[in-house]
């Protein structure tokens, strides 16, 4: 997911699509929590381990 953000993030400034940019930083700011959530333990989404 943060992957997909940063290619969202690159291909929106690139092309100056400002939804593009704005889906981007919600996917990254999304998987940073989910990865964070992970990484200490709690289980997320059914998921003992997020990556």
């Amino acid at each position: 997911m943060i992957a997909l953000g940063i290619i969202l993030l690159i291909v929106g400034f690139l092309t100056g699509i400002s939804i593009l940019w704005t889906i981007g930083i919600i996917l990254v700011v999304i998987g940073a929590i989910l990865w964070i959530l992970g990484s200490m333990g709690h289980a997320v989404a059914g998921r003992r381990h997020y990556w």
